[in-house]
């Protein structure tokens, strides 16, 4: 009999060793977890804060004083192992507006979306979607910009040949917001269409607008300036 409860004494204290050894397991799991989504953003970035990091890079960028951050061969290697970046930008294909350049970032800092006149499609929402759900991002900023050639082209009202007439299609809207505001007809619409694809980026279900109502992101329209190469928030 004492031999029996020796044994059956083992085989618990071996079970018990076998419980402490899983759960020891499954924490190092959850703080491995933990580990990687806080590697996810910037150290310190806020949806608020990213919009000040951004501002600090382009004024930088108008003052000629650029840092260049995360340019370096050391960077380079690591984001060929993922890419965090605290922002996502959506703005025109135009060759002379490059927000990595007019907000002084590097590599793996933008998630960047660009096509003629930043208009808006399913492809883009699900790309920015992509950007907040899959990679974290914490600001989704729209950047038109002075004298925009698809905007300009809504506003001639000139026949558009080709799939240009959907981009055309989709800025119309927004020149007819603002065709009767005073002023430069092209940049009032350059403005009401950074608006336009803004509002509808905030309204997107489910992923843009449930991560806006949780404090995780924030979504602003802006005209960046060909002259001065200053990015405005647009109210």
């Amino acid at each position: 009999m004492q031999v029996g409860r020796v044994s059956i004494c083992r085989l618990m204290n071996f079970k018990r060793i076998r419980l402490y050894r899983i759960a020891i397991l499954c924490c190092i799991a959850v703080l491995i977890v933990a580990l990687v989504h806080a590697s996810d953003a910037k150290p310190g970035v806020s949806p608020d804060s990213a919009w000040e990091l951004l501002q600090a890079g382009n004024s930088r960028f108008v003052a000629g004083r650029l840092a260049h951050p995360d340019q370096t061969v050391v960077r380079r290697k690591e984001v060929a192992q993922g890419q965090h970046p605290f922002a996502l930008v959506l703005t025109c294909a135009d060759s002379r507006v490059s927000p990595e350049l007019y907000f002084d970032q590097g590599l793996g800092d933008l998630f960047v979306v660009r096509n003629a006149g930043n208009v808006i499609d399913d492809h883009v929402i699900g790309s920015m979607e992509y950007g907040v759900e899959r990679l974290h991002g914490l600001l989704i900023v729209v950047v038109g910009h002075e004298k925009c050639g698809a905007v300009s082209a809504t506003v001639s009202g000139a026949e558009a040949p080709g799939h240009i007439r959907s981009v055309v299609e989709s800025i119309a809207p927004a020149f007819e917001k603002s065709k009767s505001q005073p002023g430069d007809k092209v940049d009032n619409a350059v403005r009401a269409n950074a608006q336009q694809t803004a509002d509808i980026l905030k309204q997107a279900e489910p992923i843009l607008k449930e991560s806006q109502s949780a404090g995780h992101l924030s979504i602003v329209a802006a005209r960046y300036d060909l002259g001065t190469g200053r990015v405005e928030i647009l109210k």
